[in-house]
């Protein structure tokens, strides 16, 4: 299970700092306002922009589905498993 909660654990880390990264960059108008959850204040943005502002969604969805895959679903399945081979037995 250690391995699992550090898989975890590292699709967490990894999506939540690219997820930061690109929201210092994108979605920070100022600093006396809201910072990396702002609004977009490009009015045209290049094909650069866009897939910036992508991965920074690609980024959090990461974190949040790969932290509770490892965390919740994939230990889920393991018991069930369990449960099942202890019941057929």
């Amino acid at each position: 299970m250690a391995d699992e909660f550090m898989k975890g654990f590292a699709c967490l880390m990894i999506g939540g700092l690219g997820w930061m990264t690109i929201g210092g960059w994108y979605r920070t108008p100022s600093f006396e306002g809201a910072q990396i959850t702002g609004e977009v204040t490009i009015e045209n943005p290049t094909l650069y922009d866009q897939i910036g502002l992508f991965m920074g969604e690609a980024f959090f969805w990461f974190a949040v589905f790969g932290a509770l895959t490892f965390w919740v679903l994939l230990p889920l399945v393991s018991e069930f498993r369990t449960y099942l081979d202890e019941r057929s037995a």
